[in-house]
Formats: C-alpha cells, structure tokens, sequence
C-alpha cells in the first residue's frame, strides 16, 4: 500500500490558514521558495534551513553501467545532481 503523501496544494492551504493569508498568497510564497532553491542550487550555492536540512549540488561523475535488459556496458555520463541532506532535528523527530 502507497503511502499518504502531502502536496503543494495541502502546504499553501496549512500556511494560509495558520497564517491567516489567502491561499493566492500562500501559493506565491511555496513559488518564491521553490524559485529560490532552484536558482541557487544552479549556481552552486547551498541552500540550508536550519532544524529542516540543506539542499546542495553533487557531481556525479562519468561511469559505466550495465542495461539490466540486455547486459550491454553502457556509458553514463556525468552530470549534476540536487541532494537533500535532512538535519539532525528533522532526523531525531521521523525517529520517534
């Protein structure tokens, strides 16, 4: 069985109602956050929240891998990826 998954529509109405902004407004701020990451991970620049974790940028490097179907060697190349490293609080709250 799948498990429940909260969305972005489910976090803008939580922030509006906590808020007590409209939802409009709830949905630009998710936005600007979003915009926000993406535009610093893409310069390369860390992006931390304290208590929640830190996005960053990992290179991975050029490899060679096999193609489960065939078990043909295919050559994967290098490319840059986004990582999200949960802090010590965040992990310490999933485990209780």
């Amino acid at each position: 069985m799948a498990q429940p998954t909260v969305k972005r529509e489910d976090l803008a109405k939580d922030i509006s109602e906590k808020l007590d902004l409209s939802k409009k407004t709830a949905v630009d701020i998710l936005n600007h956050i979003s915009e926000f990451i993406t535009a610093n991970l893409k310069k390369g620049v860390n992006v931390k929240f304290a208590g929640l974790g830190t996005f960053k940028v990992r290179d991975r490097k050029a490899r060679e891998a096999l193609n489960p179907r065939t078990g043909e060697k295919v050559q994967v190349p290098a490319t840059r990826v986004a990582r999200f490293t949960p802090a010590k609080e965040l992990k310490e709250a999933v485990k209780s």
